[in-house]
């Protein structure tokens, strides 16, 4: 099949009443996240089957529903376990992505597959070091490869200690790929493994049991089968009691809809309409005069939550889109009162949990925009709303061209959502400071702008590109997008990612930046995906063969 196979369109809603593949037990303030893949439901039916406790995208779909709304459903919950409770493969708590899905997967589905896992695995690491829920991985059984992977984003690793169980990273030995779900970086950035431990084990395929896991610092403990299950509630429920107890009622999170045609999808502040190759993305404020209350419907989070939706759907469904236009529309007056409501709420000593997650899920959002391999053009036209916390959407555009009107009135205004970094980006850095790397008196200038600016003002004060006229306005936007949508893509996304990610880097950032690099590059030679390359061949009874020569 592979690059022929047409796969049918993704949906990313999903709700514990519809979940195949994990199961979620609450108890007080421990929650058990029990991984049961069922063989015969993969995403594509009759493609594959997802043997091994293995996982496709349906699976991470799910996974990622469980930790949003563990956060906001269950704010009781200070520790989540996650293990393998797969009763057809008691031996094995996960053995990563399916093998067969991917070699049959076009290659633009495993990049977007692969970022799509590391944004959840990010996302549980997010909840352990923001929201007071520390995940806990309870290994079963083998964890190989993306399994692993799954562990490693989890802030404590334990291993059943039976003498069968292991860990491993076998993709280097036994596919010829690279473990795409960020392994090797948080290896060596995130548990201090010494580099050459990482490469011996990254290179032994059927990895360490528990006593060499415990010796290399791959795993943080062990238990023996008599223990296992005293041992991991023990664990469990002391790291629940060193968390902070949060005050106040939880909220459920609601389906998120639109109405679709052919060529528009109409969600309640979310509008996008596909034309060709260019996507046009806009994003209403509150209706003028509504109140902020806290409620799951609540614009901060709905309609964060819609455009959240929207990219996902345009990053794995519309992969000819090469260039997403971001408008915004509204009462600016309206949406900074929303947003003074939500920081004053959850930065004070005794502010609201809810409302930090809110601003927590916000700054996800963001993330997602930042990682989309798409063009990225801000249109700020008269009767927009880029103020205040929509302002983030400008400046993680690639290009943000203003109107410039006679009478000034096309005004943009920052506020403390963009000064005070309070939506950083993957490198911790907010967008505003990365704009301005190494130029520290023009970033000062942005700090300390109060009052709305106009677009000339905008421009010479480097907030936006570029601020045509009225008469170069149609003609300038044209052009641009003509040439854009020129250049080659695979030169743009590699651009792209480079330019959007300044200054020093992180763990987070090096994860993204490499999975690029790594599955743009190696998931597309011969060695990996030829006829007689290891993944090909992965579950044959011949070998691979490779071309030794390097490049």
């Amino acid at each position: 099949m592979g690059e022929a196979f047409q796969y049918p369109a993704v949906n990313f809603q999903t709700h514990p009443d519809q979940y195949t593949h994990w199961r979620l037990e609450i108890d007080g303030a421990v929650a058990t996240v029990h991984m049961n893949v069922q063989q015969d439901r993969p995403m594509w039916d009759g493609v594959y089957e997802l043997k091994q406790n293995s996982y496709d995208l349906s699976v991470d779909i799910e996974l990622n529903d469980i930790q949003q709304r563990l956060r906001f459903e269950h704010p009781a919950v200070r520790c989540v376990v996650v293990t393998g409770s797969n009763p057809d493969s008691p031996k094995v708590f996960c053995s990563g992505a399916n093998i067969q899905m991917l070699g049959n997967a076009p290659h633009a589905f495993k990049v977007n597959f692969c970022k799509y896992t590391n944004e959840t695995r990010c996302s549980i690491e997010d909840a352990t070091s923001n929201s007071g829920q520390v995940w806990v991985a309870a290994l079963n059984g083998t964890a190989a490869g993306g399994g692993y992977e799954l562990a490693l984003a989890c802030e404590h690793i334990y291993l059943l200690d039976d003498g069968n169980a292991a860990v491993s990273l076998p993709e280097v030995p036994l596919l010829g790929v690279l473990p795409g779900t960020g392994g090797l970086t948080r290896l060596t950035d995130k548990r201090k493994i010494r580099p050459d431990v990482a490469d011996l084990f990254c290179t032994k395929a059927e990895g360490f049991r528990a006593r060499d896991a415990v010796k290399y610092r791959l795993i943080d403990g062990s238990f023996p089968r008599s223990k296992w299950a005293d041992g991991i509630a023990t664990a469990a429920q002391k790291i629940a009691d060193s968390q902070p107890a949060k005050d106040g009622p939880a909220i459920q999170l609601p389906p998120i809809t639109s109405e679709d045609t052919a060529d528009i999808w109409t969600y309640r502040y979310v509008t996008v309409k596909l034309d060709g190759r260019v996507a046009t993305l806009t994003m209403r404020a509150p209706e003028a005069g509504a109140a902020p209350a806290r409620s799951a419907t609540t614009w901060s989070l709905h309609a964060f939550r819609e455009l959240e939706d929207a990219l996902l759907r345009l990053r794995v469904n519309h992969l000819s889109i090469g260039l997403l236009l971001v408008r915004t529309e509204g009462d600016r007056d309206t949406l900074l009162a929303h947003e003074r409501w939500l920081l004053e709420g959850c930065h004070h000593e005794t502010g609201d949990w809810l409302l930090r997650e809110i601003q927590l899920f916000q700054m996800r959002t963001l993330r997602r925009l930042d990682n989309m391999a798409k063009s990225l053009f801000a249109l700020i036209e008269p009767g927009h709303c880029f103020v205040g916390t929509l302002f983030e959407l400008a400046l993680s555009a690639d290009r943000a061209y203003m109107f410039l009107d006679e009478d000034e009135a096309n005004t943009v205004q920052l506020t403390e959502a963009s000064k005070r970094n309070l939506y950083p980006m993957s490198s911790g850095h907010s967008r505003l400071s990365t704009r301005f790397l190494g130029d520290h008196d023009a970033l000062q200038a942005a700090l300390h702008l109060d009052d709305p600016v106009g677009a000339a003002d905008a421009e010479a004060l480097g907030l936006v590109t570029a601020s045509p006229d009225d008469i170069d306005w149609d003609d300038e936007i044209r052009i641009a997008i003509e040439e854009r949508l020129s250049l080659s893509p695979d030169a743009l996304t590699g651009m792209e990612q480079n330019l959007r990610f300044g200054g020093a880097e992180t763990c987070e950032t090096k994860i993204y930046g490499r999975l690029t690099a790594w599955q743009n590059w190696i998931f597309q030679r011969p060695n990996a995906v030829g006829e007689r390359g290891a993944l090909t061949m992965y579950g044959h009874p011949e070998r691979p063969v490779f071309d030794y020569r390097r490049t």
